[in-house]
C-alpha cells in the first residue's frame, strides 16, 4: 500500500520549510509566503495527492472548520437552497464545510437547531430565510461569530451582520425598464402586505415614475398575495376597465404567471397588447412560462457568498471581522451591519414596446 504524503514531502518536493507549508495549506499564506512559494506548495500537494488531516488541524488550532446554518424552508424552497448553495461554494473554497439544519417554518425550534449545532462545536452560525423578513435571533448565536442571510436582527439593539437584497432598486429598476420601452400606464401588483420586501418593492416603483414625472394612480398599485390565483384575480382586476395599462410589473413571478392567465383570458397578446414584468426569476416558472418572464433575478447565491464570506472573516480575525463593513465590489454597505446585494435585470419576451392606441 502507498504511504500517505506528508506536510514534510510537500515542504520537500516545494523546498520550502514544513512550516511554510502549513501556512498556505491552511489559508494563512498571503503575507506570510512568498507567491512563487505558495504556487510551488499547492503544486506539490496537488503531484503527491496531499491532504492536511483535519482531525489534527481542529486540534492544533481549536476549530472544527464547520460552520452550521440554519434554514427556514430549505427543504422544499428553491429561495433557501441557492442562498445555501453560494455559502457552501465559499466554505469549501476556504476549506470549511457547512451543516445545514432545517426547521421548517416552526420559530419554535430554532433554539433547539442552534444549540443543536453548538454541541457540534461549530465555528459559525448563518441563519438563511426563504423570504426577507425580521429575525428574533437565537441566543446562541450571540455566542460565536454568527451572520444572517436574507433576514435581519429585530431587536431594539441589533448586533448581527445581515446580507439581504436591494428591494428598492430592484422595483426602481423594473418599472424603468419599462418605462424605457416607453410604457407610461404602468400598474405594480403587490405581494402580501406583511412582507417587508413588498413596500420596498412599491418604494422603487414609484421612484422611478417620480423620476419619469408620471404621477402614480392610487388604483394602480396594490397589494393581492403571492401566488398565481391572487395573480388572475388582481390582473382581471385592472385589465378588465375601459382604460386598463399597457404594463404590470409584478412583486414575484408566480403572480405574473396569473397575469399572463388572465390577459388569455381576455384575449390580450403577450407583450403585444400588455407587458408583463416578474420578480425573483424563479426556477422552472420564469424562462418555461409562455411567453418566457422578464424579471427581476434575486442574488441568492451573491447573498449566500457575501454572508460566508463575513463570517469568515470574523471566525478567522474577530476584530477586524465585527469591524469591517462588509463592503465588496457591487455590494452597498450601511450602518456597519448591513450590507444589499443588487437584482438582476433579465430581458426575455414578456416585455415590448408600448402598444400603438
Amino acid at each position: 500500500m502507498q504511504r500517505k504524503a506528508t506536510a514534510l514531502d510537500v515542504a520537500k518536493r516545494a523546498g520550502v520549510s514544513r512550516s511554510a507549508v502549513s501556512l498556505v495549506l491552511n489559508g494563512r499564506g498571503d503575507g506570510n509566503v512568498a507567491k512563487e512559494s505558495q504556487d510551488r506548495i499547492r503544486q506539490a500537494a496537488a503531484e503527491l495527492n496531499y491532504s492536511p488531516n483535519a482531525i489534527a488541524l481542529s486540534l492544533r488550532n481549536q476549530r472544527t472548520r464547520v460552520i452550521g446554518i440554519v434554514s427556514d424552508e430549505v427543504v422544499v424552497s428553491p429561495f433557501d437552497g441557492n442562498i445555501i448553495g453560494g455559502a457552501d461554494d465559499v466554505a469549501r473554497a476556504h476549506g470549511f464545510v457547512t451543516v445545514v439544519m432545517d426547521t421548517e417554518r416552526d420559530a419554535s425550534r430554532d433554539e433547539s437547531a442552534v444549540e443543536t449545532l453548538l454541541d457540534r462545536q461549530v465555528d459559525g452560525l448563518m441563519y438563511v430565510t426563504v423570504g426577507l423578513k425580521p429575525l428574533d435571533v437565537p441566543q446562541g448565536m450571540l455566542r460565536v461569530p454568527s451572520v444572517l442571510a436574507n433576514c435581519y436582527d429585530n431587536s431594539p439593539t441589533p448586533q448581527l451582520r445581515h446580507v439581504i437584497p436591494d428591494e428598492v432598486s430592484g422595483g426602481r429598476e423594473a418599472t424603468e425598464h419599462l418605462l424605457n420601452l416607453g410604457h407610461r400606464d404602468i400598474a405594480f401588483l403587490a405581494g402580501a402586505a406583511s412582507s417587508p420586501a413588498v413596500p420596498l418593492r412599491i418604494e422603487g416603483h414609484r421612484e422611478a415614475m417620480a423620476k419619469a414625472a408620471i404621477p402614480v394612480r392610487d388604483d394602480r398599485v396594490f397589494t393581492a398575495g403571492w401566488d398565481i390565483n391572487d395573480g388572475f384575480h388582481g390582473a382581471m382586476r385592472l385589465l378588465s376597465s375601459a382604460e386598463r395599462p399597457t404594463a404590470i410589473a409584478c412583486a414575484n413571478d408566480r403572480l405574473a404567471v396569473g397575469v399572463a392567465l388572465a390577459a388569455s383570458r381576455l384575449g390580450l397578446s403577450v407583450p403585444h397588447d400588455l407587458s408583463i414584468m416578474g420578480y425573483d426569476d424563479e426556477f422552472r416558472i420564469a424562462a418555461t412560462m409562455i411567453p418566457a418572464l422578464t424579471t427581476m433575478a434575486l442574488p441568492l447565491r451573491e447573498m449566500g457568498a457575501a454572508a460566508m464570506s463575513m463570517l469568515l472573516e470574523q471566525i478567522e480575525d474577530p476584530e477586524q471581522g465585527a469591524a469591517a463593513g462588509g463592503g465588496r465590489a457591487g455590494l452597498e454597505t450601511n450602518a456597519g451591519l448591513e450590507t444589499m446585494v443588487p437584482c438582476r435585470l433579465v430581458v426575455r419576451e414578456s416585455t415590448g414596446p408600448v402598444p400603438a392606441r
